[in-house]
């Protein structure tokens, strides 16, 4: 008996579909593998393995100075998050506005936002504003940039969300008497939250990732201070390995913690 396209797509997988998942899935296994065995053996032969350049893990100074650099990525992102979520909600609530002249200003910064790369933001704090008598620190000079760039993205996040929620949702709440602003903020937005949480997510991980721009304005954050590892020590398979995976543990944290605020409570 044949199946429709509907059971195809969305119904249960056969025994076959599911026996050619399973080999499907082991040989790409096997093929990473040998892929990942093959990376390790070039790192071997080029004597990036060696324990020359793995000594230096062992002293106390190097985790303190990659700690430095950690707690600087983190400062810069949370703080251009915080930013970047303020600010979009502001831009959000300008696009959705009926008044023109609010509008179409809202929707001129987002495009701008959206439209500029985060690395020439950057350059304009590092070498514009500095000649117009404007002087921001190195710290400003990054975060500001990343959050901008990020707040127009997560303004039309945010946008999303709240087209999603059911239009009956907005119009029981305002058979109910409550204002636009408390419909708003007690009835659309919590539930266009619950929406946006893995999109956000995905916003804050790059959020991380734009703080190694830090180079630019020679700001102490985690990729900076490995290039300077990687000069003295001129171990650059080693440290970047080291590097990558505290940069998963930061984002892993971060995927822990929305799950958490997503979760519903009881």
């Amino acid at each position: 008996m044949s199946r429709t396209l509907e059971d195809i797509l969305f119904g249960a997988p056969s025994p076959q579909a599911r026996k050619l998942a399973r080999t499907m899935s082991a040989a790409t296994a096997g093929v990473l593998l040998l892929l990942a065995a093959a990376i390790v053996f070039r790192f071997h032969s080029a004597g990036q393995l060696d324990a020359r350049y793995w000594t230096f893990f062992a002293w106390p100074t190097t985790w303190k100075f990659l700690a430095s650099g950690l707690l600087g990525t983190v400062a810069s992102a949370a703080m251009s998050a915080a930013i970047a979520l303020a600010l979009g909600l502001v831009l959000m609530a300008g696009r959705l506005a009926r008044p023109r002249l609010v509008r179409w200003p809202s929707i001129a910064v987002i495009e701008f936002l959206r439209g500029t790369p985060t690395l020439l933001l950057i350059y304009v704090c590092f070498l514009v504003l500095p000649s117009a008598g404007i002087k921001l620190g190195t710290y400003w000079m990054l975060t500001l940039p990343v959050g901008l760039s990020t707040a127009a993205v997560v303004a039309e996040v945010y946008r999303a969300g709240v087209l999603a929620v059911p239009r009956g949702q907005t119009d029981a709440a305002r058979s109910l008497g409550l204002t636009e602003t408390q419909v708003f903020f007690s009835i659309v937005f919590p539930q266009a939250l619950r929406y946006i949480v893995p999109a956000l997510v995905a916003q804050l991980v790059i959020v991380v990732k734009d703080t190694t721009f830090g180079y630019v304005v020679t700001y102490g954050e985690l990729m900076q201070n490995a290039k300077v590892l990687i000069a003295n020590y001129h171990a650059l398979v080693p440290v970047y390995l080291v590097v990558a995976a505290l940069y998963c543990l930061v984002n892993y944290a971060i995927s822990r913690a929305s799950r958490r605020l997503a979760r519903p409570r009881v």
